[in-house]
């Protein structure tokens, strides 16, 4: 057996095209409808042994409104986006467009002068490593799209631009089983089992 880890993409706290950079915004009107008409539907992740989100307000808001009451974990923050913060990405792209495609190229830079790409996907995917917990253990974490994003590119070994390539939609979970350095991602729909 192994641990077993449901991410949760936190509800929306903005329409998708005005997200920004490391955005603490609370949940938005649209956003709390949302989380209500699925709490249902995640209810039975409560249940699980371990429960974590993002330190956003609308991670942990998230969790408590499907009834996980998460602890906040500082490794689960977004990527630091140092002079970027609070851009969106079209904003950044207004005043510093060779810093942006440099961004987007290179995993390794950090022109916005916070935390590479990289160093962000490590992060996230120490903390995955280092999760406790006995064989057949489960762990929910109510997490920011862009951190699961991570989580997933660790997972699956991929080289880091494949992080670009994820769409992890708000709300939606995605399923790890596994342990260090040993991570599958279980893909599961309606009639296979539990989410």
């Amino acid at each position: 057996m192994a641990l077993r880890v449901t991410f949760v993409a936190a509800a929306r706290s903005s329409p998708l095209l005005a997200e920004r950079f490391d955005d603490d915004r609370p949940l938005d009107r649209a956003g709390w409808d949302e989380v209500l008409r699925v709490t249902g539907v995640l209810l039975p992740l409560a249940a699980a042994e371990l429960r974590y989100c993002s330190p956003t307000p609308r991670s942990r808001a998230t969790g408590d409104a499907i009834g996980v009451s998460p602890l906040a974990q500082p490794a689960l923050r977004e990527c630091d986006m140092g002079r970027w913060r609070g851009l969106t990405l079209g904003e950044a792209m207004a005043r510093e467009p060779a810093a942006v495609d440099a961004w987007l190229a290179d995993p390794r830079t950090a022109p916005h002068g916070g935390e590479s790409l990289l160093a962000f996907i490590t992060r996230v995917g120490g903390w995955l490593d280092t999760r406790p917990g006995g064989d057949g253990d489960r762990i929910v974490a109510v997490a920011e799209p862009s951190v699961i994003r991570a989580a997933l590119v660790h997972v699956l070994k991929a080289p880091p631009s494949t992080y670009w390539n994820l769409d992890v939609r708000p709300l939606s979970t995605s399923t790890v089983t596994g342990r260090a350095g040993r991570w599958n991602l279980r893909l599961e729909g309606a009639g296979t089992g539990p989410v």
